[in-house]
């Protein structure tokens, strides 16, 4: 049986702002707790402790060394030159490509690894899709010496051989999915099994904005270091901490979430996301979950997902394996809702065809999420004075057989 902790719907006067999360775990209408039984002890002990811990200075102060030290932040912010001529405007891409492990992830299983030691947990479970948070959780275990065991649907490691390499090579155990369509919603939907079968000993590190409270704002926390090096580097170059745009791409949200969270409440910063149209919006075969989602509840939270009139979940598809979710995070459902960030579907020629541009214009393979986020480009005209920055999630070493098959 599943029920729902009782955390009331966010009333206007709840809120310090309409972007916010509430004291209550909601984004506008999206969000709260709706979880099995077994698990309420545990996301209500991680609801009390999460703020406590990652506020606490010893955390902040091991939780930015490791970052610092080991991850190799702050990321570069590069004026990609020839991309801005081309499109007319200035384009700085924030390299979280250039991280440790190859993609914003670490950011996040660095804090939630120190979480997990503070709350006593000796066991890590995580889902992955295109391997990239495997490959983060896979790493940060190996160097806290804690157990490691990883979701991955059969389809995802079948694409993403060279992820699952990585995650065995540091210890971890891959697991495949063999049910639905065997991509990262089935990932999940064992890890939650897992969790809710150890409840005692094991620390679920989701790696997006999704899941029950206070998952979506602990990891958006989390990652939010990267627009807060934002600020700080567009003011020594171009003596302003604003843009004009933020770019990113969304599945579940977590590298959109870190690199809009400084600007949340910043109207002078427009945001832009895009979403995975798959072969189509219309095709039967997408993961636009803005555009075609309705309200509902996946894996724990209210938010917006593609589903039937009767409620069942509509397999997604997209090229990418990060962006294949049929669920989006609470934060960017409200966001999407409210008007605040402007939400394009790009497909998977358009993805493709970006990323290539991108390598060719400036020698940099971007991971094909990353790629999506790069496709606005085609669909969005800028004016000359706009300065945008764009997240260059991850690079593309994972997706280079798909590169490969593109050419071909």
């Amino acid at each position: 049986m599943f029920f729902r902790i009782v955390l009331p719907e966010a009333k206007e006067n709840d809120m310090n702002n309409l972007f916010d999360i509430t004291k209550n775990g909601y984004y506008g209408q999206f969000g709260g707790a709706y979880i099995p039984e077994i698990l309420y002890s545990n996301v209500e002990n991680l609801k009390n402790a999460y703020l406590k811990i990652l506020e606490d200075p010893e955390f902040q102060v091991e939780f930015h060394s490791l970052l610092r030290d080991y991850v190799g932040r702050p990321s570069p912010l590069y004026l990609a030159k020839r991309l801005s001529e081309k499109y007319g405007c200035k384009i700085y891409l924030k390299r979280e490509d250039l991280n440790h492990t190859g993609a914003h992830k670490i950011n996040n299983t660095i804090g939630q690894i120190l979480l997990a030691q503070r709350m006593g947990k000796t066991r890590i479970i995580a889902e992955t899709g295109a391997g990239q948070h495997g490959v983060a959780t896979a790493t940060v275990c190996a160097l806290m010496n804690m157990e490691c065991i990883v979701y991955m649907g059969k389809t995802d490691v079948e694409r993403q051989k060279l992820n699952v390499r990585k995650m065995e090579m540091l210890g971890a155990k891959v697991i495949p999915v063999t049910s639905g369509n065997m991509t990262l919603k089935d990932a999940t939907n064992e890890a939650i099994r897992d969790w809710c079968c150890h409840p005692a000993n094991t620390h679920y590190i989701i790696g997006s904005t999704v899941g029950p409270h206070p998952y979506p704002d602990m990891v958006a926390r989390l990652q939010s270091v990267i627009s807060k090096e934002i600020k700080i580097q567009l003011m020594e170059k171009e003596g302003r901490d604003y843009p004009d745009y933020l770019i990113a791409c969304v599945g579940g949200g977590s590298n959109a979430a870190g690199t809009i969270y400084e600007y949340l409440n910043d109207l002078r910063v427009k945001i832009v996301l895009a979403e995975a149209a798959g072969k189509g919006i219309d095709s039967g075969e997408s993961a636009a979950t803005i555009q075609l989602g309705t309200v509902g509840i996946i894996h724990g939270a209210k938010t917006l997902l593609m589903q039937t009139e009767d409620g069942q979940i509509e397999e997604p598809y997209s090229i990418s394996a990060g962006l294949d979710y049929p669920g989006i995070g609470p934060m960017h459902a409200n966001l999407a809702k409210t008007g605040r960030s402007e939400v394009l579907a790009i497909d998977d020629n358009d993805a493709l065809e970006a990323a290539f541009e991108l390598t060719r214009m400036e020698g940099i393979i971007p991971a094909l999420e990353s790629a999506h986020a790069l496709g606005v480009f085609g669909k969005k005209q800028f004016k000359p004075d706009d300065m945008i920055v764009l997240c260059l999630s991850g690079r593309g070493d994972k997706d280079i057989e798909t590169y490969i098959n593109y050419v071909i």
